[in-house]
């Protein structure tokens, strides 16, 4: 199986730790969000990564260099422009597309500046076993942005907040506000059907495609740790959960 790790952001909301660095560089605990993020894929048997880059690329591909890919097959995605989760995975897709014997095996999609416990193996299993065209790891937290589904965690749309704007994707008779992880598993041939152009966000994608009946599916994640490193302050809230072994490494 292969991965995509979304680490292209300009890390804004992280500055001032992202002044002179990449936010995939920015370190938990004496070790990198993206050493953190290669762990956990390499820890559920993947060995080929293709990682996106823009903000202090350079930077990135030498500390790659210096550790040795981490023992892994890593190639990279570098944006000359920031093309958002959508634009970057279809300027990945050459990397999935390799080998067309592999056309059912999904791959993981990852933001870099996640860490959690969910258990890749098993939401990988029910993506299979629900035969859906993608798997989106949500909770049932507070979050700046929802995402809604239906009583058979079929994805039907999306609202900004708890009384902000509504979307409709499909109808549903009843629906249940999600915060997304930030971690999906991804059928191939949902590469084929991106007709999105330039730089889009993915949940739009989804959005678009499940309006069109596909599978686009809820993993419930309540049960793990999860926490966004996209503020210093979560930062260092995160390096006080390892410290205490929380996080998983």
């Amino acid at each position: 199986m292969k991965a995509m790790i979304l680490a292209a952001g300009l890390g804004t909301r992280l500055r001032p730790l992202t002044n002179d660095r990449p936010k995939a560089l920015v370190e938990v605990a004496g070790r990198t969000l993206l050493e953190i993020t290669l762990t956990r894929l390499r820890g559920f048997g993947i060995r080929e990564v293709i990682v996106n880059m823009h903000h202090f690329a350079d930077m990135l591909i030498e500390y790659l260099k210096k550790h040795g890919n981490f023992g892994m097959r890593i190639e990279v995605s570098r944006e000359e422009i920031l093309l958002d989760t959508g634009g970057g995975l279809k300027k990945a897709a050459w990397f999935f597309l390799e080998n067309p014997g592999d056309a059912d095996e999904p791959f993981i999609l990852h933001n870099v500046d996640v860490i959690s416990t969910i258990d890749l193996a098993l939401m990988v299993q029910a993506h299979r076993e629900k035969k859906a065209l993608a798997t989106l790891a949500v909770q049932d937290r507070e979050t700046s942005r929802y995402l809604l589904f239906d009583e058979k965690d079929q994805l039907c749309g999306r609202r900004a907040g708890r009384d902000g704007a509504l979307e409709m994707a499909r109808p549903a008779r009843e629906t249940q506000a999600l915060a997304f992880s930030g971690v999906h598993v991804i059928s191939r041939k949902l590469l084929s059907m991106m007709t999105e152009q330039g730089a889009f966000s993915i949940i739009s994608c989804y959005l678009r495609l499940a309006g069109q009946d596909e599978k686009i599916l809820a993993f419930r994640a309540d049960e793990y740790y999860w926490r966004d490193l996209g503020k210093p302050e979560n930062v260092t809230h995160a390096e006080r959960d390892a410290a205490r072994g929380v996080v998983c490494h």
